[in-house]
């Protein structure tokens, strides 16, 4: 999105714009990644092999989707599709709900040693300093993500409006799927076009796209950069600096 005062101008624009009660926008932010690098590259393979094993228990065999999936939270939406697939007999819905709660564990025991992400705390400041809300949207649960704002090394719970996680009840409505941003701007009283939604991958543009919000992509990849420039984004950034530089603008004349 050419220069980067180009960029500092088009976020602050996005920043600045009212609603019909002039309410300025808000900020709704990824957690894992945007805000800390939660599995720090560790394959969570383990944590589906775990759930898989406590889902046979109630359900036997399981579609082969389910079984080839080793990440957990992609197992997570697959069994919720085969939980609605047709089968011989009716199959257990408590499986889905523990399926969910070995995911939440193992998030309160990473979160634990997580960092925060560069310049995430100071993103988080600065919106706080100018009044713009921040609510966090994650496909990880809730509770541990208000652990790691609680946490000695982050302390920033007051300046985090809200959290939208994980719905555990219906596990289909992680992004893509653009609940979570919904419950968001419906939290905040806003409309979806007067927030921005700042995510690191592919599937929270969609949820972004899908809720019609602006959609602010951070990473360091190229190409994953590249992808969402043609998808879509509003713009893409390798750290939150813009982002920052944009809101601070806010407090000087143009």
């Amino acid at each position: 999105m050419g220069s980067a005062a180009d960029q500092r101008a088009a976020l602050r624009r996005l920043l600045t714009h009212p609603d019909e009660d002039g309410r300025a926008g808000a900020v709704l932010l990824d957690f894992d990644g945007p805000v800390t690098d939660l599995f720090r590259g560790r394959s969570t393979a383990p944590v589906a092999d775990r759930i898989k094993e406590a889902v046979r228990a109630f359900w036997g065999p399981l579609d082969a989707d389910v079984e080839s999936c080793d990440d957990s939270h992609g197992i997570l939406r697959r069994l919720r599709d085969m939980y609605d697939r047709p089968a011989s007999a009716p199959r257990d819905p408590r499986a889905l709900l523990v399926a969910e709660k070995i995911v939440t564990a193992y998030e309160y025991e990473v979160v634990e040693t997580a960092d925060p992400a560069p310049h995430a705390l100071r993103l988080i400041d600065v919106l706080a300093d100018h009044a713009i809300p921040l609510v966090i949207v994650s496909n990880n649960a809730d509770g541990p993500i208000w652990e790691f704002f609680k946490s000695a090394k982050v302390q920033r719970q007051e300046k985090v409006t809200a959290v939208v996680g994980r719905d555990p009840l219906e596990l289909r409505n992680m992004k893509p799927d653009p609940d979570s941003v919904l419950r968001a701007v419906d939290l905040l009283g806003t409309r979806p076009g007067h927030c921005l939604l700042v995510g690191d991958q592919i599937t929270d543009l969609q949820a972004a796209q899908r809720a019609g919000t602006p959609f602010l992509g951070y990473t360091q990849s190229s190409e994953r950069a590249a992808r969402m420039l043609d998808l879509g984004a509003y713009c893409v950034a390798p750290s939150h600096e813009p982002l920052i530089n944009a809101v601070e603008s806010l407090s000087r004349p143009n």
